[in-house]
Order: structure tokens, then C-alpha cells, then sequence
């Protein structure tokens, strides 16, 4: 019974000063600094949170139905990215706002959820969902959402439904992993990385 009450926040709380420390390691960085990568295979640090923020949207948004329709176009801002290898070119303004804004979501989430809500399932979305998400990007991203659509139709993949437990664990762990990786771009260019204590 007691489960039932206790919040998950707290046993996250580390995902909040580690979204901090991300925020702050991107906030000052100019267009040319967000450009950057390790090698011309990698992608920049800019693509890299732009990733971040999109699956953030994607899972908790999109999967989940969480938060506001002001998070819709996030859900698929990466897909360029994705898709294509392509730059969005997002400020250092307009990533920090997404960071922020993806994170509010989930903290909220966390502190609304329960260790019982951890097993809800989410069933996957199938194609006509998926066009429907694919119809709400801005018109720029149009070519890569049809890209996204092509390339998941043909796979012909059934993707399995997901849990709670899932989402959270699996958006934690790329935002650290990403994470990493925008913390070596920033330090192999002489630049603060993303400070951990």
C-alpha cells in the first residue's frame, strides 16, 4: 500500500542535476561551437542534444501521452538527424529550451508516478500512427519524417509494447550515453564538458 504513495522522483534525482549540468555545458556554446564533432562520422554536439531532446518527446510525449501539445513538435526534431545526417543548426537558445522543456515533462511525470505505475504497457504505435506523427512535423523535417515512414514500413519490424519501467530506464540511459558523447566533443576541443561530481 505504502508503494502505491511513494513517488519516483526521489529515486531520480540525479537525472535532474545531471540535465543541470548538460544545460550548462551547452547554454554558452556559439553556432560554430555547436558544430563541432570528434570526427566527421561523429555527429556535433548540436545533433547530439538535439537527439536527446527529441527522444525524450518521443517516448514520454508521443509513447506515453505525456505533457502538453507544445512538446508534438519535439517528438520527432531529430529526425533529420536521424535520417539523413543532417544538422538542424539549432541554436544554443533553442536546445536549452528543449532540454528544459523535455525535462520539466518528465520530472513531472516522476513526481505524479508511482513504483505500481512502473509496469503500465504501452502498446507500440502502429503505421497509421505513425503517419500521423509524421504529418505533424514542421515542413522542413517532411522529407525526413517520409524517410522515416519509407524506411519503417519496409522493414516490416513489429515493434513489442513497452513498459513504464522501460521508457524511464531506456530515455535515462540515452541521455546519459549521448550525454558522454557531447562531453568528449566538448573536451576534445578544449571546451568545459559536462561536469559530473
Amino acid at each position: 500500500m505504502a508503494n502505491e504513495q511513494l513517488s519516483l522522483l526521489p529515486f531520480y534525482a540525479g537525472w535532474g542535476a545531471y540535465n543541470q549540468r548538460l544545460v550548462a555545458a551547452i547554454a554558452p556554446l556559439t553556432q560554430a561551437q555547436l558544430a563541432l564533432r570528434t570526427t566527421p562520422q561523429h555527429w556535433s554536439i548540436g545533433m547530439y542534444v538535439t537527439h536527446i531532446v527529441a527522444n525524450r518527446a518521443w517516448w514520454f510525449h508521443a509513447r506515453m501521452g505525456e505533457g502538453g501539445d507544445d512538446l508534438t513538435p519535439l517528438e520527432l526534431w531529430a529526425l533529420g538527424v536521424c535520417e539523413a545526417d543532417v544538422d538542424p543548426g539549432h541554436t544554443a537558445a533553442e536546445l536549452v529550451a528543449g532540454l528544459e522543456k523535455t525535462w520539466q515533462m518528465i520530472e513531472d511525470v516522476l513526481a505524479r508516478r508511482t513504483p505500481a505505475d512502473l509496469e503500465q504497457v504501452f502498446p507500440p504505435l502502429d503505421q497509421a500512427e505513425r503517419v500521423r506523427h509524421a504529418k505533424l512535423v514542421e515542413p522542413a523535417l517532411q522529407p525526413y519524417a517520409q524517410m522515416w515512414l519509407d524506411a519503417s514500413a519496409r522493414s516490416g519490424e513489429v515493434r513489442p509494447a513497452v513498459s513504464c519501467q522501460q521508457i524511464i530506464w531506456g530515455v535515462l540511459e540515452h541521455d546519459i550515453f549521448h550525454g558522454s558523447e557531447i562531453s568528449t566533443t566538448l573536451g576534445v576541443h578544449g571546451l568545459p564538458v559536462v561536469e559530473m561530481d
